[in-house]
């Protein structure tokens, strides 16, 4: 009873954060008193995430004494992570043909200034921390999992010595779960302090121009999840579909709200391990890896938004260069972890594969917020489903 009131209670602040943020959308200084709340409550959520990651991830590794299955557990992870992306991409670029969102919108003398994407061989160099302090104050997580494993891996190895070491850590986990618990009884507030101001501000006059275009992406959302993950669930998982998202609808909530992966990960790890019962070593792993570079609603706003564009600017996109899109957007929307502004990084590097005129981007960074809470709330979802598809095939 106590968890229906919870679900309850979060649905029912977000139905009231968008009828006051209606009703303000002529009174903005109104409207940003509620924000302290939302950041009052990010800025919890953060700081317990870089302590529940590295504690969970290392708990996790070091539970198993078979390091082949953490081998396993990599690419099972990654082969699904790629798998998924690639069907976004798909899908974002067939409903843009289908339904033609830039198609009659005027482009404008706005100019989009792009911003380097890292080469590979600096992804790759930044995964390896220099210093594990560093990595930590920075809340670098590619190099918190790199290192969290590191050491999982090296107490099983010095077992039975390292358990002391491992007692220590898994206290601290025990701990973290405890207040993410605490927090969690604030995400009714801190909804209303995130959604408010971001409804009060992107009223009518922003959306109806580009209305066509957010009701085309939200479909997509509604495929991948309603789809992609539901036919990933039924046939590589023992889940239900009613009890898989009925557990992570807190998580889902907190992602779209605030569309942030990271402000998602403690409350995922907290309901994949408590409702859905997943293991600390899966949900450990998966989680945080899929927070970081598992980008499936940033893949269909790639294809969504390249062909956009495109149309917006009258050019012709032939099917080479539609699957040169499907190709860029995956191993760039992949590789985008840790970038500050990744979806419009990769959009940009998207965009010049293909010779569409990057400019372009300012056409939607309107209502970029807009489209931001869709693609988080995929990308967290697509996480969850991916500890429950690793869930059963690693036993």
């Amino acid at each position: 009873m106590k968890k229906s009131k919870s679900a309850i209670a979060i649905f029912a602040s977000l139905i009231i954060s968008i009828i006051i943020g209606v009703l303000l959308q002529g009174n903005l200084q109104t409207a940003e008193l509620f924000r302290p709340l939302g950041t009052i409550y990010i800025n919890l959520i953060k700081m317990i995430m870089v302590p529940l990651v590295f504690s969970s991830l290392i708990v996790g590794i070091s539970s198993i004494t078979d390091i082949k299955k953490i081998g396993k557990m990599g690419v099972v992870t990654i082969v699904y992570f790629m798998a998924t992306t690639a069907f976004a991409v798909i899908i974002g670029l067939v409903l843009s043909n289908i339904f033609k969102p830039g198609v009659g919108i005027t482009v404008g003398s706005e100019v989009y200034e792009a911003k380097e994407f890292p080469s590979i061989a600096d992804q790759i160099v930044g995964i390896f921390p220099s210093n594990i302090l560093e990595a930590l104050l920075n809340a670098n997580m590619l190099q918190i999992i790199f290192a969290a494993i590191v050491i999982g891996i090296a107490v099983v190895k010095v077992a039975p010595k390292g358990e002391r070491l491992r007692g220590v850590i898994e206290d601290l986990f025990e701990v973290m779960s405890t207040i993410t618990k605490g927090i969690m009884v604030l995400t009714p507030i801190g909804i209303l302090g995130l959604m408010i101001p971001t409804v009060a501000a992107n009223g009518l006059s922003v959306l109806i121009p580009l209305g066509k275009l957010i009701l085309v992406f939200y479909l997509a959302v509604i495929i991948q999840m309603g789809i992609t993950y539901t036919v990933s669930l039924k046939c590589f998982s023992d889940f239900k579909l009613k009890d898989f998202y009925r557990a992570m609808m807190p998580a889902q909530v907190i992602a779209f709200v605030s569309c942030s992966s990271a402000a998602a990960l403690p409350v995922s790890m907290q309901r994949t391990q408590e409702e859905l019962n997943i293991s600390k070593e899966v949900s450990g792993f998966v989680l945080p890896l899929g927070a970081t570079i598992n980008m499936d609603g940033n893949a269909l706003y790639q294809g969504i938004v390249a062909l956009f564009i495109a149309q917006a600017y009258g050019i012709e996109i032939s099917i080479p260069l539609q699957i040169m899109i499907i190709l860029t957007g995956t191993l760039a929307s992949i590789g985008a972890a840790g970038v500050p502004g990744a979806a419009m990084v990769v959009l940009s590097t998207v965009l010049l594969s293909v010779g569409l005129p990057v400019d372009g981007i300012a056409l939607v960074a309107g209502i970029d917020r807009i489209l931001d809470m869709g693609r988080t709330l995929t990308n967290i979802t697509g996480d969850a489903t991916a500890a429950c598809i690793v869930e059963k095939t690693t036993r």
